[in-house]
């Protein structure tokens, strides 16, 4: 297990050959705070060369399970430590599909007013598909978190001059527009 700081990449399909699949997870520990932990949502992104999603079809997390051409979707019940995790089939992932985003948003109603600054844990693991063997993770992002309800955790991305290997990047960026600062970085529709 290798724990990657903001910025930090790694070539996981040129230092392990053969790996197929991911399974990316987020891990975090809100304490006591149960109406934090129940407003909490894991979702990805996928997106293209442009850095946008192509639809809102793109965009896998509790209401829309997997993308439409099931190369991402989400673990019904998280193994081990992790809260959640979506599997990625990295040979499924269709061609016009440049990068995977990991986000971790606040899902809240009016008057519940909650940040991801309450956090005392995030973190984000990527795992061999295969085996569950942890590859990397990511450094612990909740130090830099206060009033952000959002952040771009890391993202899965395509070698730009080999479009069949994959990389992992750890982002860390916070968003104090939650949800909605993300699509409109990304052009998600909400």
């Amino acid at each position: 297990m290798a724990e990657m700081k903001r910025g930090a990449n790694v070539a996981l399909t040129r230092e392990i050959p053969g790996l197929s699949g991911v399974v990316l997870g987020m891990k975090y520990s809100v304490g006591a705070e149960r109406v934090l932990a129940d407003n909490l949502v894991f979702a990805v992104i996928l997106v293209g060369a442009d850095g946008r999603a192509r639809s809102d079809e793109d965009f896998v997390f509790f209401n829309q399970l997997q993308s439409s051409d099931a190369s991402v979707q989400r673990i019904e019940r998280a193994a081990g430590d992790d809260a959640e995790q979506i599997e990625v089939d990295l040979a499924a992932v269709p061609a016009d599909i440049d990068r995977i985003v990991a986000v971790l948003y606040v899902n809240e109603g009016p008057g519940q007013h909650r940040t991801l600054g309450q956090l005392r844990s995030c973190v984000l693991r990527v795992l061999d598909l295969a085996d569950d063997r942890e590859l990397v993770r990511s450094e612990e992002l909740a130090r830099s978190l206060a009033t952000e309800t959002a952040i771009v955790l890391g993202e899965l991305y395509r070698h730009p001059s080999r479009g069949a290997d994959w990389k992992f990047k750890v982002l860390g960026q916070g968003y104090a527009m939650g949800l909605a600062g993300i699509a409109a970085d990304y052009g998600l529709p909400l």
